[in-house]
């Protein structure tokens, strides 16, 4: 869980980056670019309160 949200962090904006610079120009890079890191620091934020939780169980 924890891997793929670090790797969220990697390659959502990346992609965000990338999809906004063709729709948008370099404005939308900027704002794909964010979006994307704002969306990867809540999926790696999700993943490790679920394995805090998990943590917690045993």
């Amino acid at each position: 869980m924890i891997a793929i949200g670090c790797l969220a962090l990697v390659v959502l904006p990346l992609i965000g980056l990338a999809l906004g610079g063709f729709l948008g120009g370099p404005t939308g890079a900027k704002w794909g670019a964010a979006t994307g890191f704002v969306l990867a620091l809540g999926l790696c934020g999700i993943s490790s309160y679920a394995l805090l939780k998990a943590a917690r169980r045993k």
